[in-house]
């Protein structure tokens, strides 16, 4: 095994299943939907709000705003999210999520459930609860340090 320090091994393994888990999610999108776009429209249903600026996705995404007013874009052109004027700002915009983006984000969903019994098979269901309470705190401490 790797004399690298556990936390590495840690991440290494995270970006690895990162990897698999994200190819295989992508070839099982539904015609035209790219996992990044898929993000943003699952950001958006989880957070459950109204609305947000590009810039608050970006940022919660981890992506440049530029990268985000693309796939903002590409969501737009397609009825998945509505891109308005910010009424609090009139130089800003606002993102919300449509009916048929959350009909999308559902196919999505639904799309990729064939792929959920490798985990399945992988973990036992008590596993499954022990690393995700093990994921979910490591992810909100790092997302608490990166502001």
């Amino acid at each position: 095994m790797s004399d690298d320090p556990k936390v590495f091994q840690l991440f290494t393994e995270i970006g690895i299943i990162d990897q698999l888990a994200g190819n295989a999610f992508e070839r099982a999108m539904p015609e035209g939907m790219t996992r990044a776009q898929f993000t943003v429209l699952h950001h958006l249903y989880r957070r459950g709000m109204p609305s947000q600026s590009p810039a608050v996705l970006a940022a919660a995404i981890q992506v440049s705003r530029a990268t985000m007013t693309s796939t903002l874009g590409r969501l737009a052109a397609r009825g998945l999210v509505a891109i308005e004027p910010d009424p609090a700002d009139g130089r800003g915009k606002q993102v919300r999520l449509t009916s048929a983006g959350e009909a999308m984000r559902r196919d999505c969903i639904a799309a990729v459930a064939p792929l959920l019994p490798l985990a399945e098979a992988a973990l036992a269901p008590a596993e499954l609860d022990r690393v995700l309470a093990l994921l979910r705190k490591l992810r909100m401490r790092l997302d608490a340090a990166r502001d």
